[in-house]
């Protein structure tokens, strides 16, 4: 079988797919109301699961026959939609895959409560699982997520940052839940440490990869494809990778318009800084940066017995950098 489509993975996948959805509904209730119409909006508001997606083929590409993955990756899950709370809050976001986000609609202190309890959730099932090997990995990947979290916000307005800095914070704040999914799958079957760091690396790159096409699309997307306002990183005052590199790269003026707009916040030079990012090359840059991500993580499978579960592994690699949103 050759992985086309995110819809075969869902094929390849289903039973677990419908377990997973199963146990995400089932821990996500809690007795206080507001947490479950919380926790259900953004759980169900139509994102792609890819991080649990991740794990799942990565556990079935060592033949897993257990169940302990599908817990894995509704632990997963939480984390990163505690995460996704968190930033809107931090952010001051209000649309997100296309739906109003939760502080949007129900404010600033309950998302970021509802996120504590989601976080909460999701180290109450690891224990659970009771494998200590799992809560490290798991932990510190948490850790790491909200180091990023910090180190972008240190960014913020600073149009010195280099692309050393930004690499720290997508490898922290995006890539490192990718890196523990894919780790994981090897660990919940004792392979050997050789083949979990080597699916670990497989997932930080695609993660990096993901995260680098995430900030192309920014100024090559739609709002209908992205599901979010485009332009926010540029409002808030972040400086993406397309921004550091027209800065480097493009003349004088450009350099100086796209500083000042990072010190500032706001769109009010947007369609001049879209010119800049496309006639300085920024955008062709950081797509060759993604695209050699994807390569690193496709190469880091080569260990890998051939399967429809690494076909479609690889097919994400792919995937993550010939999307639209």
């Amino acid at each position: 079988m050759t992985i086309t489509t995110i819809d075969e993975i869902n094929q390849l996948i289903a039973e677990d797919m419908d377990k997973l959805n199963a146990c995400i509904q089932t821990r996500l209730h809690s007795e206080v109301v507001l947490i479950n119409q919380i926790g259900g909006h953004i759980i169900n508001s139509g994102g792609k699961r890819l991080r649990p997606i991740i794990h799942l083929l990565s556990a079935k590409a060592f033949a897993y026959n257990g169940s302990q993955h599908v817990d894995l990756s509704a632990i997963i899950e939480f984390i990163h939609t505690a995460t996704l709370l968190h930033d809107d809050v931090v952010d001051n976001s209000d649309l997100r895959r296309g739906e109003d986000t939760a502080n949007a609609l129900w404010g600033n202190a309950v998302s970021v409560l509802v996120g504590d309890f989601l976080y909460s959730r999701a180290f109450e099932m690891m224990v659970e699982i009771d494998r200590m090997q799992v809560m490290s990995i798991l932990s510190k990947a948490t850790n790491t997520i909200a180091e990023g979290e910090v180190l972008q916000l240190l960014n913020c307005h600073d149009p010195d940052t280099t692309e050393e800095r930004y690499l720290e914070v997508i490898h922290s704040k995006t890539a490192k839940l990718f890196e523990a999914a894919s780790e994981l799958g090897a660990v919940i079957c004792d392979r050997p440490i050789e083949e979990q760091q080597a699916m670990a690396k497989y997932g930080m790159h695609l993660g990096c990869a993901f995260q680098l096409i995430d900030d192309v699309l920014d100024y090559t997307s739609s709002a209908e494809d992205m599901g979010k306002n485009l332009g926010d990183d540029l409002a808030e005052g972040k400086p993406t990778l397309p921004l550091i590199y027209a800065m480097r790269n493009g003349t004088s003026e450009q350099a100086n318009m796209i500083r000042e707009a990072i010190e500032e916040g706001g769109l009010d030079k947007i369609d001049q800084i879209h010119e800049a990012i496309h006639s300085s090359g920024a955008i062709n840059y950081t797509s060759d940066c993604a695209k050699n991500e994807a390569k690193l993580a496709i190469a880091a499978l080569d260990f890998l017995s051939d399967s429809n579960y690494k076909e479609a592994l690889i097919f994400l690699a792919n995937f993550s950098v010939n999307r639209n949103h």
